[in-house]
């Protein structure tokens, strides 16, 4: 289901997807089962897995991966571009880089998170300001975020 105020160009989208009020997708893959909240925006060169959600007010930037079963909170602010405008001074996004987040983490609201790694079941705090990779099954939280507790593995 896409909302009829929804945006989506050049996109994939799985069978079960829902994509809510005015949210903005463009040249993405979006898996099965997965809910991408209102006033969401997803760029080009992103991959969405499956069972994820996307909560409301959120920025998935240009070369974000999000495996399977992830949750992400209102307002998660993603970013490639270490440098900015590093586009606009240079005419080339080969300055960007990546983020990862892997099967089963949350990321609690209003977290950002720099081009990073985020571990297979880890959580990031509400609030967070995530500048280091995150290993599996951590507990991060604060600003920078820091390791609070490993949690021990499912």
């Amino acid at each position: 289901m896409i909302s009829n105020t929804a945006i989506v160009k050049d996109t994939h989208i799985g069978s079960g997807t829902k994509v809510w009020e005015f949210a903005n997708v463009y040249g993405a893959q979006i898996g099965n089962d997965t809910t991408i909240g209102s006033y969401v925006e997803i760029q080009n060169n992103v991959t969405i897995g499956n069972n994820v959600t996307v909560s409301s007010h959120t920025f998935i930037c240009s070369l974000v991966t999000i495996d399977d079963n992830v949750f992400i909170g209102h307002g998660v602010m993603t970013i490639n571009d270490l440098h900015p405008p590093s586009f606009r001074r240079t005419g080339s996004t080969d300055q960007w880089e990546k983020t990862h987040i892997k099967k089963g983490a949350v990321i609690g609201s209003n977290s950002t998170l720099l081009p990073v790694t985020i571990g297979v079941n880890a959580e990031v705090g509400a609030g967070s300001v995530v500048t280091k990779d995150v290993p599996d099954n951590a507990i991060v939280a604060g600003n920078p975020a820091k390791i609070i507790r490993i949690k021990p593995e499912e």
